[in-house]
């Protein structure tokens, strides 16, 4: 059973997931690198310890119930708990993302990525966080699920493209993460949301103008909240963000 504070990180083998594995290894953390891609998962782990990271793979689709269920045997196995669950996998689905146009399959499977999944994960790793001194879990969000900046005036130019799946699949992320906060009030598990900002990744063509280890500081920061932290506060580098 290993000692160091364990954290897992799904979507991690490349891009904010990545970053966030590696910053948080780079404190002495024993990392989960969660990832259903075998070879981009096992070659993010050997470059993670080449860079002195205690990283370890763990397979791991958040749309299968087999899968999920598997990556919470091998952190018990190896752990024995789990203390930070950083939720980072999610997908786009895609663009043109207009209402009128889109299938509603591409709905149905981005939300089954970005809510269902985080919702199969966190209840799957829920018995190891609570043997945790100080769990902690972070749900990586972003501003576009804000129904506050969708419904301002100037939201084409602050709330992102017109994206019927993505951007609500956040806004329903943030209703999850509440929703988790409200059942779980009374213990001394912390949860928050984190948006990165808009990150230079493959899920939007790298045209973000931040670096992934940019858009991984929100997450990392939230998984080191001291005890007496906020829980169910949807944050970015600059503070909190409007629900």
């Amino acid at each position: 059973m290993s000692e160091r504070t364990t954290a897992l990180v799904t979507g991690a083998n490349k891009g904010i997931g990545y970053e966030i594995t590696r910053g948080l290894g780079a404190l002495g953390w024993s990392v989960g690198v969660g990832a259903r891609d075998e070879k981009r998962r096992a070659a993010a782990v050997e470059r993670l310890c080449a860079d002195g990271v205690d990283a370890f793979g763990v397979p791991l689709d958040v749309t299968d119930d087999a899968s999920v269920s598997a990556a919470a045997r091998l952190i018990e196995e190896r752990s024995g708990r789990l203390d930070v669950l950083v939720n980072n996998a999610a997908i786009t689905g895609g663009m043109p993302q207009e209402p009128t146009r889109v299938d509603p399959a591409t709905v149905l499977k981005v939300v089954e990525t970005n809510v269902i999944g985080v919702i199969r994960v966190t209840n799957a790793m829920l018995p190891l966080l609570r043997r945790s001194a100080a769990p902690r879990i972070v749900n990586m969000s972003s501003s576009v699920g804000s129904l506050t900046r969708q419904s301002a005036p100037d939201a084409d130019r602050t709330a992102g493209p017109v994206a019927v799946a993505y951007a609500p699949s956040k806004t329903f992320l943030n209703a999850v993460t509440l929703q988790y906060v409200r059942e779980l009030s009374g213990t001394n598990i912390l949860i928050n949301a984190g948006c990165p900002g808009y990150v230079a990744t493959d899920l939007n063509g790298f045209q973000g103008v931040r670096t992934p280890e940019q858009g991984a500081a929100i997450a990392i920061e939230l998984a080191t909240l001291p005890d007496d932290g906020p829980t169910g506060k949807f944050f970015n580098d600059a503070g909190v963000v409007p629900w």
